[in-house]
């Protein structure tokens, strides 16, 4: 009884002391977060929560980023380490629980005649050899009296939820490649259609150049200027059907596709986005940004690490109690209760010298949390900087739009101008060749603004939070 006295006393104080959590409670580091953005334009934590599918317009779009989301091979393999931590953190949450284990076993061993143990074994059994039968169920336990079981429930759960926003982060990364590169598309489809509408205006001047160069009213050099003007125009048509193969390829991947082609609607010209964003809130609620939770998550799950190796450094009491029945033949092994054995142990362990691995281990834990702290503040700062630079590149698309728009004006009418001086004889075939390639690549750089203005417009959305759900 004595015994058993010592043990439920120590157990007694081992459940006294399961308060004693050595690991700090996780508090937020300070952001100093701006109280506003470097450009004018307001807007709101509410576009974080926007969902894509009201964000964007077009059915084709929508249609690819709903497959990209469930098809794509990133994403299933980002959904795969999320049921791996899942079942990390329900592990994590029966790691109080006591330990049973069960065993059996039969073994026979040969003696030495001259040892002390082989003589006598002899001589009690008759025989050379000595059997042993056994079977046991051990209980092991180990008081938590330093909040272990908390702390690592703590870090499995931080692991998860980091990677359930790493999950969203990369959704919302697959919808932005999704939605530019089926926008590049529509661009390349317009500048296929403005290739092909100025080789038509090109033979239409070399045909009317032809006449009078055979008229004798222009020279060969005329001529073969204009033809040239014609295969710059030329020359942009298999370069833009290329460049269409591989942006369906490429976008065919991103959907877990093989490549093919890619049925698209409406054009450059009428594509469009929900651009209007509420005002009012300052850059704060960038934490809201899965990859900056998903970098706040990354602290919670140091700290907890710091906790864990500081209480290694701490006594451990542990409980291993165990009961079975052992015989030295098989014809008693089941007999009860002669064959019955019972153990009752505890255990107090203190490390004392382990040459400094444990305090090592405690330092570089603390290092490593101060390291996430410094990753979390600069994820803040780089999404306060995407919001900036996608502010400012949407606000000068629409300045260059606008210029650009009217330079098309002027030269469209330049060019229309051009063409009927030169029939009446009051302009050369130069002014009427560079009214066209002036025009020419106006138009394109029409495309090129267009094109920057709907990514930057996609980027400030994913650089507020985009909405995945």
């Amino acid at each position: 009884m004595s015994v058993l006295y010592k043990i439920g006393i120590s157990l007694f104080a081992g459940v006294l002391l399961t308060s004693c959590v050595v690991g700090k409670k996780y508090s937020r580091t300070d952001l100093n977060a701006p109280e506003k953005y470097r450009e004018e334009i307001t807007l709101t934590g509410d576009t974080i929560l926007h969902p894509w599918k009201s964000y964007y317009k077009d059915p084709m779009l929508v249609s690819l980023i709903e497959k990209a989301l469930v098809k794509n091979n990133e994403v299933l393999i980002a959904i795969k380490s999320m049921e791996q931590l899942d079942l990390t953190y329900k592990q994590a949450k029966l790691s109080l629980l006591p330990t049973l284990d069960f065993d059996a076993g039969a073994s026979r061993s040969y003696q030495s005649k001259n040892s002390l143990n082989g003589s006598l074994s002899a001589q009690f059994t008759s025989k050379d050899y000595l059997d042993d039968y056994s079977a046991n169920l051990r209980l092991s336990w180990e008081a938590d009296i330093w909040g272990k079981a908390a702390m690592q429930k703590r870090d499995a759960k931080a692991g998860y939820f980091a990677q359930k926003e790493n999950l969203s982060a990369l959704k919302t990364r697959i919808i932005v490649q999704v939605a530019q590169s089926y926008y590049n598309l529509l661009g390349l489809d317009e500048q296929l259609k403005i290739a092909q509408k100025n080789i038509d205006l090109s033979n239409s001047t070399l045909g009317m150049m032809k006449m009078q160069y055979n008229s004798g009213l222009i020279s060969s050099l005329a001529l073969y200027q204009t033809e040239a003007q014609k295969k710059t125009a030329e020359l942009l048509v298999p370069l833009a059907e290329a460049n269409i193969a591989v942006q369906e390829n490429a976008l065919q991947i991103l959907c877990g596709e093989y490549p093919d082609s890619i049925t698209r609607s409406g054009n450059l010209n009428v594509a469009e986005l929900n651009m209007a964003l509420p005002s009012g809130v300052p850059a704060a609620l960038l934490s809201r940004r899965p990859d900056v939770k998903a970098a706040e998550y990354a602290v919670m799950s140091a700290n907890a690490k710091t906790g864990l190796a500081k209480a290694t450094m701490y006594p451990t009491l542990s409980l291993s109690p165990s009961i079975g029945i052992n015989s030295f033949e098989f014809d008693t092994w089941f007999n009860f209760p002669g064959s019955v054995t019972k153990t009752i142990a505890a255990n107090l362990v203190q490390p004392i010298f382990k040459k400094r691995q444990l305090r090592t281990a405690y330092e570089i834990a603390i290092l490593e949390q101060e390291k996430a702290v410094v990753q979390f503040k600069q994820s803040f700062i780089t999404a306060v900087g995407e919001v900036s630079d996608a502010m400012s590149k949407l606000k000068n698309a629409d300045k260059r739009m606008e210029l650009a728009t009217e330079k098309s004006v002027s030269l469209d009418k330049a060019t229309h101008d051009a063409n009927l001086l030169y029939k009446s004889g009051m302009a050369t075939y130069l002014e009427v060749i560079v009214a066209q390639n002036s025009a020419l690549q106006n138009d394109l750089d029409v495309v090129a603004i267009k094109l920057e203005k709907l990514n930057a417009a996609i980027n400030l959305y994913r650089a507020l939070g985009g909405g995945v759900e």
